[in-house]
């Protein structure tokens, strides 16, 4: 995952963390990046698709009645979704299970093929995280008009509060609601990034024979930890789109 050279000029040990999450063609010039060019993103990316669908759909194809590891992990991560969306937004959110168990099952092979050496990473970048946050915002919002109309707008209106506090309320309120996909998709860009640019760090101070051991040990840790944070954060985004699903199915304050 990390790459370290030996400064010419000064003769230290130069490695740059950020350098793993350059977007670059896989074919053709480095650096000449179009909208329709296949890069190391959309690679990943694509394969996190096929692994999804390579769980999901091909492993549990046979539907036996006692299943395989392929088919126990399909029907773990299914009922897991399935159970979140119906206690967080009742039986009438269940017809928006399928985008939210899609949303996951991405994200999370995202995160984890993002975790095999020399791999990328596409939940590290924000114009990926904010596309999926930004879906979610518009989902909800659209959702919420079109089954409450101007009634949903009484999500915004404390109505439990003082009267004279409500108006300045609403606007916090508002605020809020607007930011949502800000916090949506720098949640899972960040930790996602964060993680993967400390173990770089320690893998550039491996090639230092008096701290390799201990960089080794870091490495591990980190690296166990990250397998955590790939199903927390992917958890955590799918489990907040239940939530703004929520209001947006029932908007009263």
């Amino acid at each position: 995952m990390a790459t370290t050279t030996e400064g010419a000029e000064t003769g230290g040990l130069e490695f740059h963390p950020m350098d793993q999450f350059i977007v670059s063609p896989l074919f053709g010039e480095s650096g000449s990046v179009a909208w329709y060019t296949i890069t190391n993103a959309t690679f990943w990316m694509a394969l996190a698709v096929l692994a999804t669908f390579a769980l999901l759909v091909l492993g549990s194809a046979r539907r036996s009645v006692v299943p395989g590891r392929m088919q126990s992990v399909a029907e773990l991560a299914y009922g897991f979704i399935h159970k979140m969306v119906e206690d967080i937004c009742g039986k009438e959110g269940l017809k928006f299970f399928p985008y939210i168990m899609t949303l996951f099952m991405f994200i999370v092979m995202a995160n984890f093929l993002g975790l095999i050496p020399t791999a990328f990473t596409p939940t590290s970048h924000f114009s990926v995280t904010v596309v999926l946050a930004l879906a979610v915002f518009i989902t909800v919002t659209v959702v919420g008009f079109v089954k409450n109309g101007a009634a949903f707008l009484s999500l915004f209106w404390v109505s439990s509060a003082p009267l004279a506090l409500r108006p300045v309320l609403a606007i916090i309120e508002l605020i809020s609601y607007f930011v949502r996909p800000v916090s949506h998709s720098i949640r899972l860009a960040g930790n996602v990034m964060a993680g993967h640019a400390v173990i770089k760090v320690f893998a550039g101070f491996a090639a230092i024979a008096v701290i390799s051991p201990v960089s080794v040990v870091a490495i591990t840790a980190m690296y166990g930890l990250e397998v955590l944070v790939a199903f927390i954060q992917a958890y955590v985004f799918t489990i907040l789109t239940c939530v703004y699903l929520k209001d947006a199915l029932h908007p009263a304050h």
